[in-house]
């Protein structure tokens, strides 16, 4: 079952309790079927009727567009024509020709004052439902939204910084002249590509992302040869699930801007599985000697995937980051759904 679905369910079923209401709480004893036919039972199910109706029109209408626009002068007469409405027009509908005389009603019946405080009291209970569940609405909205500009305004900052590493990657194998280049030239394109378009969405398959990896770490061993030992797992059915993109590269990327240097050995793990919605990342890359304004430029993409986690799987991630004398290590857990 859908989550729209749910929503109209649970809609109606609030509004079938919420009308049942009269025959619940009516004064005197239970009535049966016969219930429906008395006037009084008609007329207040009439009145919870135009509550429901008013509590959508105060929801969907007078408070976005009056309430919210501060409009508050229209908002208060709106307010006030609806409570005369739920008040009266049932009177005029039903009870114009079922009145009956002052000495043959029911021991039950209320006084006028006393009907239109006991409305008043329900129309303020409906209206003040209405506004808490819409500002609270108007809240999410609003979170949401900032979230969503945190997380675009994080993807423009990794985007570039991908671009500019892969592109001297290239630029290093144009340089020594090599055949592999128009290959490297070919899987940029398949990348930037990925990140144009599906980077776009908010989820992408896994196995896409998982093949972005790939084809990224097969453009650095074009250009690396065997200059480094690269080891590369991977272990799941990645079809199933989606994932946030850009979400791991950075991690790899890492790896290979760190933990490369032609002057000696460098070692790169990288592994990937999944188990039922679970994903395990993991990254090992021995630290070899770099510059140290280089270093000092690090962890761009590293800190922006770590907001990015906070932000898009605020408690269905963990991570563990080792930054040791030798080895970098990274080790990402996280529920998919």
């Amino acid at each position: 079952m859908n989550k729209k679905v749910k929503i109209i369910l649970v809609h109606l079923l609030g509004g079938l309790a919420f009308l049942s209401v009269p025959l619940l709480f009516l004064p005197g004893p239970p009535l049966g079927i016969q219930s429906f036919y008395n006037p009084i039972i008609q007329k207040e199910t009439l009145v919870f009727l135009l509550l429901i109706i008013f509590f959508y029109a105060n929801y969907y209408l007078f408070i976005p567009e009056l309430y919210f626009k501060r409009k508050f002068l229209i908002f208060t007469i709106a307010l006030v024509l609806s409570y005369l409405v739920i008040s009266f027009l049932p009177q005029i509908i039903l009870f114009k020709d079922l009145m009956p005389p002052m000495s043959k009603r029911p021991r039950h019946h209320s006084p006028l004052l006393f009907e239109l405080g006991r409305h008043f009291f329900h129309f303020l209970v409906v209206a003040i439902l209405s506004v808490t569940l819409k500002i609270n609405e108007q809240w999410r909205q609003s979170q949401k939204e900032k979230i969503a500009a945190e997380l675009d305004y994080l993807k423009a900052q990794i985007n570039p910084h991908f671009l500019f590493n892969t592109l001297n990657s290239i630029y290093s194998l144009a340089i020594q002249k090599s055949d592999e280049t128009p290959e490297a030239i070919v899987k940029l394109s398949g990348l930037m590509r990925y990140v144009i378009t599906d980077a776009a969405n908010e989820t992408v398959p896994l196995d896409k992302e998982v093949g972005y990896i790939d084809d990224y770490i097969r453009l650095q061993q074009l250009r690396l040869g065997d200059t480094v030992t690269l080891e590369f797992s991977k272990d799941g059915d990645f079809q199933t699930k989606v994932i946030a993109p850009l979400l791991l590269i950075p991690f790899v990327e890492n790896a290979f801007k760190f933990g490369v240097n032609p002057g000696e050995t460098s070692n790169i793990r990288i592994r990937l599985s999944l188990e039922n919605e679970t994903l395990h990342f993991n990254v090992i890359n021995k630290k070899v000697l770099i510059n140290e304004i280089k270093y000092q430029e690090s962890g761009i993409g590293i800190e922006n995937t770590l907001s990015r986690l906070k932000l898009l799987y605020p408690s269905e991630h963990e991570i563990n980051i080792d930054d040791g004398i030798d080895e970098y290590k990274v080790d990402l857990i996280i529920r998919l759904k």
